[in-house]
């Protein structure tokens, strides 16, 4: 029995975990997370060649984070998740909030920048185009918190509470431009609040944290909302195949349970890691104004005493 759409049978035993987690790849995404390693581990080697460091932390992160997108897209989840909205959900939050953080935290665009060698003058080669594309004006608009909070927001409410799921589900095209999408909202998404790559927006510390916490909210919203759902709510989900041995409504609400924790548990990650990146950067000016300080003096030091007396003067006037 085709419950798919597009030719895939989805008569699957009932789920559990060694069979969700058998080898069943998706060509797009198995293509893409051995590309995504192979140039990775290309610009770490290329640094590395002409003696330059580069963090193993950050290697591990971003082949981790590749790892993780291979985990819900190239095994037998990505079956389930054609036929079970919870197994669904769970890819839908690793790709979109776990991986996405995972990858931004390796520096892939610092990486890029610093690999790809420097076109000769008067030409331009890859590094020229990913900087033009850095600076552009299309990028400044994707980035900005009004679009990727709007975007977080809408792929959750705008999808799965209109017919649009159920057309994407239809294909196999639909399927894989869905999820291609949520891990591009979620890169847009944390990418300024992140922090470790250039980009178009680098808003204080504090106002990362508020764009951080503006959309999960909504988030775990949408995760109640699905869980209080007294009837099924998207089409596809309706009928699961018998085979499986679950019901429509309770599935849904473990798919809405699932959505729910999810808001929490990136939230937090990305907590420490802002934390750290400002904790160190504090450090960072500190050191600079030490060394400022040996070399001049101290001015800033005795510009401050100066001022001190010169309100002390006043004031005994």
């Amino acid at each position: 029995m085709d419950h798919s759409g597009h030719g895939m049978t989805m008569d699957l035993p009932p789920f559990t975990l060694g069979r969700a987690l058998e080898f069943s790849p998706d060509l797009f995404f198995l293509i893409g997370c051995v590309a995504g390693l192979g140039l990775y581990g290309w610009g770490v080697a290329r640094l590395r060649k002409r003696g330059d460091a580069w963090p193993v932390s950050r290697t591990v992160f971003f082949a981790v984070g590749v790892l993780s997108i291979a985990l819900v897209m190239c095994t037998k989840l990505n079956d389930y998740g054609m036929v079970m909205f919870s197994v669904h959900m769970v890819q839908h939050m690793v790709i979109s909030m776990l991986s996405p953080i995972l990858l931004l935290l390796g520096a892939p665009v610092t990486l890029a920048l610093r690999a790809l060698p420097v076109a000769g003058r008067g030409s331009i080669g890859p590094r020229e185009l990913l900087l033009k594309l850095l600076h552009s004006r299309y990028m400044r608009i994707i980035t900005h918190p009004a679009f990727t909070i709007s975007m977080f927001i809408a792929s959750l409410y705008g999808l799965y509470f209109t017919s649009l799921f159920d057309t994407l589900m239809s294909s196999k095209a639909g399927h894989v431009g869905m999820m291609v999408h949520f891990l591009m909202v979620g890169l847009v998404f944390f990418w300024p609040i992140m922090g470790v790559d250039p980009g178009p927006h680098r808003p204080g510390y504090v106002m990362r944290m508020l764009e951080l916490f503006a959309g999960m909210p909504f988030h775990a919203f949408f995760g109640i909302a699905m869980m209080m759902a007294t009837e099924p709510l998207v089409e596809v989900y309706k009928n699961p195949p018998a085979s499986l041995g679950i019901d429509a409504l309770t599935d849904q609400n473990a798919a809405g349970g699932i959505a729910w924790a999810f808001s929490e548990i990136p939230s937090v990650l990305v907590l420490i890691a802002l934390v750290y990146q400002w904790y160190h950067s504090e450090q960072r000016q500190a050191v600079r104004k030490d060394r400022a300080a040996d070399r001049d003096g101290d001015k800033e030091l005795e510009a401050y005493n100066a001022y001190l007396a010169s309100l002390q003067g006043r004031a005994s006037q």
